[in-house]
C-alpha cells in the first residue's frame, strides 16, 4: 500500500488525527491547477506550529521519506504534486495572523493565511498587502513560488515584499532569515534564497511582509487598440514618462471575446484592451489617467474610458481575475494548459506577436493576457484532454512560448514557477547556473527528501 510505513506511524503517534490516509484527502492533495498527472501522497499531515514541523521533518528524514508542503493547491507548474509519494505537508491549520506593525509598516503571519484573509485582516489599519497573483493563495505558497501579479509594476513581486522567514530545513532545524529593518548588509542574503525555492531546500514556517499604505484615492481604467503591439508602445512611453502606474492588464482580442461572452455586461470592444490602475490622492489620479490617454493617443487609444468609483473597479478586476474561467466558457468542455514567460518589455510586442503566430500554426484557442508593465504574458491553451493530437499541440505550443522568452532575452516563467513543467527549459535558461543550483540543493537537503523532482531534480 505504501513505502513510507515506518515513517507514517511514527508521524501517527506525534499528530494522531491529524494525519489521514484517507483516499479523498490523499486525492485532494495529488494535485494542483497545472496539466500534470495527480500523484497521491501516502499520507497528508495538517501541523500546527512550527515546532510540529520541525518534528515531522526529523521523522521524515530518519525514514527517507519525501516531504512536500501544500497550502491551497493553487500553483501552476506541478509544485504541490508528490511525484516521489511520501508526505503532504498542509498548512491550513497554520493561518494566523501573528502580529501587524503598523508603525514599521510590516506583519508578521504564518504560511497558511491566505491572501484574501490577509486583505481582511488588515482592511482596518489603513494599510495594504500588496501582492496578487488573482488566485487566493497562501502567502507562504506564494513565497515559495515568488509569486507576482497585477500589482508588480508599482509593488513588487513577492521578492521585494518579504523582509524575513522562518524556515525549517531538511534535517529539522528551525532558522530565520533576514529581520524587520528595511535593509541589511549582512551576510548572504538567505531569505531570496528561500523565496522561489518552491519547497525543495526547506519549509517556510513564518513570514514578515512589507504593508503598503492604503491610497487615498484609486482609479481604474480600460481602453482599446487596434493592435497588440499599439498597447504596449503606449504603455513603454507612459512608463518612461513617470506616469506612476499601480496595475497595467493587456488583453488581446480573443481573450476580450471571452470576457464578453463571460460576462455579458462588460460589453468591452472585442479588440486589444488595455485595464489600468491608478493610485494617489483625489486630484492626482484624475490627473494620471489623463496623461496617459493622451500619450495613448499618439498609438490610436479608442474607448478610453475612466471611473473612481469603487464598485466600477471592482466590476473590472474580478473580470480580470475571472479571465482563466472566461477563457474556458470559449469552448466549453476543454482543458486549459497554462503557460507564462517574462521577456524585456521592449520585446513584450515582438514576443507576443511571435507568439500568437505559433497560436495560429497551432490551430488551437489561446487566449492572451498579460502584465504588460513587467514584460511577463500568460497563453491559456485549450485542448480536449482526451485527444492525443491536441494535446501534442498544446504542450509544443507552449514549449515554443518558453523558447521565444529565451528568443528574446527573458525567462521562461515570470510568476508560474518552475515545478515540474519548466524544468526542460532551465539549463537553456541558466547554463552553468543551473548546476549550481544543483550544488545548493544537495549541500541543503542530501537525501532528497525537500519536494524532490521539482526545480533542479538530483539522484
Amino acid at each position: 500500500m505504501t513505502t513510507h510505513i515506518a515513517a507514517i506511524h511514527a508521524l501517527q503517534a506525534l499528530l494522531g488525527n491529524r494525519l489521514s490516509t484517507g483516499s479523498s484527502v490523499r486525492d485532494l492533495h495529488s494535485r494542483d491547477e497545472a496539466h500534470s498527472t495527480p500523484v497521491l501522497p501516502d499520507a497528508v499531515v495538517f501541523p500546527q506550529n512550527t515546532q510540529e514541523v520541525s518534528e515531522i521533518v526529523k521523522i521524515c528524514a530518519a525514514h527517507d521519506c519525501p516531504i512536500v508542503p501544500f497550502g491551497v493547491g493553487s500553483s501552476l507548474e506541478g509544485q504541490v504534486v508528490p511525484i516521489k509519494g511520501g508526505i503532504s505537508m498542509d498548512f491550513t491549520q497554520m493561518n494566523r495572523v501573528l502580529t501587524v506593525h503598523a508603525d514599521d509598516l510590516d506583519v508578521v503571519v504564518e504560511p497558511g493565511v491566505t491572501r484574501k484573509q490577509l486583505e481582511a485582516e488588515l482592511r482596518a489599519t489603513g494599510l495594504m498587502f500588496t501582492v496578487d497573483p488573482g488566485a487566493d493563495a497562501t502567502v507562504g505558497g506564494m513565497a515559495a513560488t515568488r509569486a507576482s501579479g497585477t500589482n508588480t509594476v508599482r509593488y513588487g513581486t513577492m521578492r521585494e515584499n518579504v523582509l524575513a522567514l522562518e524556515v525549517v530545513t531538511a534535517d529539522g532545524t528551525i532558522i530565520e532569515t533576514g529581520s524587520r529593518a528595511r535593509k541589511s548588509a549582512s551576510g548572504y542574503d538567505l531569505t531570496n534564497l528561500f523565496i522561489g525555492s518552491e519547497g525543495t531546500l526547506g519549509i517556510i514556517t513564518k513570514l514578515t511582509l512589507r504593508l503598503f499604505g492604503r491610497p487615498e484615492a484609486i482609479s481604474a481604467a480600460t481602453c482599446a487598440f487596434a493592435t497588440v503591439d499599439d498597447a504596449v508602445k503606449s504603455v513603454i512611453l507612459a512608463i518612461q514618462s513617470g506616469i506612476p502606474m499601480a496595475r497595467i492588464e493587456l488583453l488581446d482580442e480573443t481573450q476580450m471575446k471571452a470576457m464578453n461572452a463571460y460576462k455579458p455586461d462588460l460589453s468591452l470592444p472585442e479588440i486589444p484592451h488595455l485595464f489600468l490602475e491608478f493610485h494617489g490622492s483625489e486630484t492626482g489620479v484624475g490627473e494620471q489617467a489623463q496623461l496617459f490617454n493622451e500619450i495613448a493617443a499618439d498609438f490610436g487609444v479608442s474607448n478610453f474610458e475612466w471611473t473612481s468609483k469603487a464598485e466600477d473597479r471592482n466590476r473590472l478586476w474580478e473580470a480580470r481575475h475571472n479571465a482563466y474561467y472566461a477563457a474556458r466558457a470559449l469552448r466549453p468542455g476543454a482543458s486549459g494548459i497554462v503557460t507564462d514567460c517574462c521577456v524585456p518589455v521592449s520585446a513584450l510586442a515582438d514576443c507576443i506577436a511571435r507568439a500568437k503566430d505559433a497560436i495560429a500554426e497551432s490551430g488551437l484557442i489561446a487566449p492572451v493576457v498579460g502584465h504588460v508593465g513587467d514584460g511577463n504574458f500568460h497563453l491559456q491553451i485549450l485542448v480536449d484532454p482526451e485527444n492525443p493530437d491536441e494535446m501534442a499541440r498544446g504542450k509544443a505550443l507552449a514549449s515554443k512560448v518558453s523558447e521565444l522568452a529565451l528568443e528574446f532575452g527573458g525567462t521562461v516563467t515570470g510568476e508560474h514557477g518552475v515545478g515540474t513543467g519548466k524544468i526542460p527549459y532551465m539549463q537553456a535558461e541558466h547554463g552553468a547556473a543551473y548546476m549550481m543550483m544543483a550544488t545548493l540543493k544537495k549541500s541543503l537537503d542530501p537525501q532528497n527528501i525537500m519536494n524532490p523532482g521539482k526545480i533542479v531534480p538530483i539522484n
